[in-house]
């Protein structure tokens, strides 16, 4: 059928953009806005000619570099008060004197529809295969609670039958102005509209029409939207740091397009990535990996899955992929775009390498948690070593409290791979000042509100600092000794390892600090004056930075 018909596309651009001066023209996301319109027009399967009808010299020279031809409009149809249907019939009627033809079907584009999809026009273009349809337009869905109002009686009246959640509404379709088409015979000074309609639905990113600069931020925002794909897992014997911390970046990245990719044989990562309803999918071993991030086709790979091996690495560059590595110190480091690490030394003759505290990312919940202010009194501790804890420091540390004499309270937190919590809470079930909580979801809380805390020297230690609480650190390996931030130059006490440590040791440690309020205050100081609340905005810098340098090197 579209073989047999010719088809016209018109661009209405005045010079004259009251909103935002200059509209068609300024460069939005590095090109002219209307470039937007010409290119999707241009690159349908069905457009035969693409023309521009403008009253500006500007106008028309970028129209014509893009590749649409130009119709000069006159001064009475450029007018604030004239309505596209003469202005886009005077355009076609030009355009036919030019061939010695007519066109089949007439489409008026906007542009200030930048986000309109080619597929979408060519669905428009399919629907007139139904010879009985005479007019197609764009529209999305708007349901909501309207209200209307009548001037005769001075009142107010709902335009819905009944008080419904959006979702359970009836449709309630909205013109997105992004296209019109028309069968050539309905076109004339006074309309574009035959009398049967046809629709094509467009998702809520194609309805944007730019008409005020808020309109201008958000298509931005969308035209520099990426595919994101997240490799991440959590289970027992790892515990929930590395998927907490990619829930945390996905939070983040509102205006990109984010899918995790999880493995099946860890239930796990899914169950938590499900509860946040974030879009996931499944895979069952690399091989079959490397099939679901071909059929999601991301621009961007972040693995947080610990060391990679070099053929790992290797695979996705080959992709086409631009990756993203944390916490990797194995051979698939090197050839990683980005690798963060908050915890370890790496080789920083390696480029591609960001280390220290401030790429650390703070869950929400520590943002709005005040500091922590210290007093006189210790009256509640928290021990909190996560993951497994394999070397039992958490038993440890509750003996050496209870050795004291200490009567405040105290909180343990334990993690889900943790052996044997019912063996620990059978232990201490005597005493009701100690309790223990597991795989809590507002540690923030339990900090605030320890006088006094012990853990490993783990990434735990930046979420402490955040809220400035004195720590004592037990290390669980020779891994954890190199961490250094948990120093006393940071506000830490850090033991060493703690497996070695006698429990009177620790008991010890534990008085002298609950003895000496100085201490605390001034551990409270070291940590408060480290800014540790920067963490996504300092990865995602570097990030947008290296992939701009990607894509200049890939063109």
């Amino acid at each position: 059928m579209f073989n047999n018909n010719k088809i016209l596309v018109v661009i209405p651009a005045r010079g004259g953009s009251k909103g935002i001066p200059r509209k068609n023209i300024r460069l939005l996301n590095d090109k002219p806005l209307i470039s937007y319109s010409i290119n999707t027009a241009k690159s349908s399967q069905y457009v035969d000619d693409v023309v521009v009808t403008t009253d500006d010299s500007e106008i028309a020279l970028i129209s014509e570099k893009f590749g649409a031809s130009v119709i000069r409009r006159s001064e009475e149809l450029s007018t604030d008060e004239v309505t596209l249907d003469p202005v886009v019939y005077d355009a076609m009627v030009q355009k036919e004197k030019l061939a010695f033809d007519e066109y089949d079907i007439v489409i008026t584009i906007k542009p200030t529809s930048p986000l309109l999809k080619v597929e979408t026009l060519d669905r428009a273009i399919e629907k007139f295969e139904d010879f009985s349809v005479d007019s197609v337009i764009s529209v999305v869905d708007d349901r909501h609670l309207n209200w209307g109002y009548d001037e005769n009686n001075d009142r107010y009246f709902p335009l819905y039958m009944e008080r419904l959640p959006r979702q359970e509404l009836p449709k309630s379709f909205r013109e997105t102005g992004a296209f019109l088409a028309t069968r050539r015979s309905f076109v004339n000074e006074f309309s574009r509209l035959g009398s049967n309609i046809d629709i094509v639905e467009v998702s809520k990113e194609e309805s944007v029409d730019i008409t005020c600069f808020e309109d201008w931020w958000i298509a931005e925002n969308y035209l520099q939207k990426k595919k994101v794909a997240i490799i991440v897992n959590a289970f027992e014997e790892i515990g929930t740091g590395n998927m907490n911390r990619c829930l945390t970046i996905a939070s983040k990245l509102v205006f990109n397009d984010v899918v995790f990719f999880l493995d099946e044989a860890h239930p796990l990562g899914i169950d938590m990535v499900n509860s946040y309803n974030y879009k996931y999918m499944i895979y069952d071993g690399f091989d079959n990996l490397f099939d679901k991030l071909e059929e999601y086709n991301p621009e961007i790979v972040i693995n947080d899955i610990l060391d990679t091996n070099s053929e790992h690495i290797l695979n996705l560059k080959s992709k086409g992929y631009f990756v993203v590595n944390f916490e990797d110190l194995g051979t698939g480091s090197e050839f990683a775009d980005v690798v963060f690490d908050d915890l370890y030394e790496h080789d920083l003759s390696q480029k591609n390498i960001f280390t220290s505290y401030k790429y650390y990312i703070l869950r929400d919940e520590f943002y709005f948690q005040p500091q922590k202010i210290i007093t006189n009194a210790v009256n509640n501790v928290l021990i909190a070593f996560p993951g497994t804890d394999p070397n039992n420091l958490t038993e440890k540390v509750i003996n050496a409290i209870l050795s004291t004499n200490y009567e405040g309270r105290v909180n343990v937190i334990v993690g889900i791979g943790y052996p044997d919590k019912e063996g620990l809470v059978a232990k201490i079930e005597s005493n009701p000042s100690v309790q223990v909580y597991t795989n809590v979801s507002n540690i923030s809380e339990f900090m605030f509100k320890a006088d006094i805390m012990f853990t490993s020297s783990g990434r735990l230690m930046y979420d402490i600092c955040s809220l400035g609480v004195p720590t004592i650190c037990l290390c669980q390996d020779e891994r954890e000794l190199t961490h250094a931030f948990s120093s006393n130059t940071n506000g830490f006490i850090n033991m060493g390892l703690g497996e070695p440590l006698e429990v009177a040791e620790v008991r010890d440690q534990f008085i002298e600090l609950v003895n000496n309020y100085e201490q605390r205050l001034e551990m409270h100081k070291r940590m408060s004056s480290i800014d540790v609340k920067n963490g996504f905005k300092n990865i995602w810098t570097v990030i947008d930075d290296e992939y701009r340098k990607f894509k200049l090197e890939n063109r």
